[in-house]
């Protein structure tokens, strides 16, 4: 039987002061709007993804819940290390996912929730990790164990309320807004103090693209 306790704690960083810088910096640097591909087949993941990266948005994740989502997420990262994008790998719920993304090539994890043990998983692999949280609680822990990019979930439950009444105690957490985004709320969202928004099915709606495209050009501004 397969333990999942861990051997090691992530090292503390008192929460809400300035942590090392995360490689989320430079991976979220161009843009403030990440794509996930959840449930889809690999040609429309495909598809979508390169959709996404000529639209400006360089980071695509794929949820690796079932056995085919794990080879749609190594179709994707090889599609995406021809273009120069990274890829990574959502819904990492243990350790053994951990490496099954890590052996598909994904550049980085995602969880919808705060495991600190996946968190040591994912640094012994040197993959960075976006952790779920949702309460003042989660945001704490996350910092402590020295994460700044944390991916505020479900988002639209939460509401943009909740990211400006996180700014104040942890001036330097960097939230990832995800669920329930697409390119009608994003602006609301990255308003209230949301770095990045995650956009699903936004991508598939020909109405959507150009507001996506403006919601793009403006947080490259911002970011100039």
């Amino acid at each position: 039987m397969t333990s999942h306790a861990s051997t090691a704690t992530p090292a503390a960083t008192p929460a809400g002061t300035a942590a090392a810088a995360s490689p989320f910096d430079s991976l979220f640097a161009g843009a403030p709007v990440m794509a996930i591909f959840r449930n889809m087949p690999t040609a429309q993941s495909l598809a979508l993804a390169n959709q996404a990266w000529d639209l400006g948005i360089d980071l695509v994740e794929v949820p690796i819940q079932t056995p085919d989502a794990v080879k749609t997420l190594e179709a994707v990262v090889a599609a995406g290390q021809e273009r120069g994008k990274a890829v990574g790998a959502g819904t990492v719920l243990d350790r053994e996912q951990v490496a099954v993304a890590h052996a598909a090539g994904a550049a980085f994890t995602v969880a919808p929730g705060l495991d600190l043990d996946i968190v040591v998983a994912a640094r012994e692999r040197s993959l960075p990790h976006l952790p779920g949280v949702a309460t003042p609680t989660e945001v704490q822990v996350a910092m402590r164990a020295g994460l700044t990019w944390l991916k505020a979930f479900p988002a639209v439950a939460l509401g943009p309320a909740w990211f400006r009444a996180m700014h104040g105690p942890f001036p330097a957490a960097r939230f990832v807004a995800t669920g329930g985004m697409d390119a009608t709320n994003a602006e609301s969202f990255l308003a209230a103090g949301a770095r990045v928004v995650a956009v699903g099915s936004a991508l598939s709606d020909p109405d959507q693209i150009p507001l996506l495209a403006a919601v793009l050009r403006r947080g490259s501004g911002s970011r100039a």
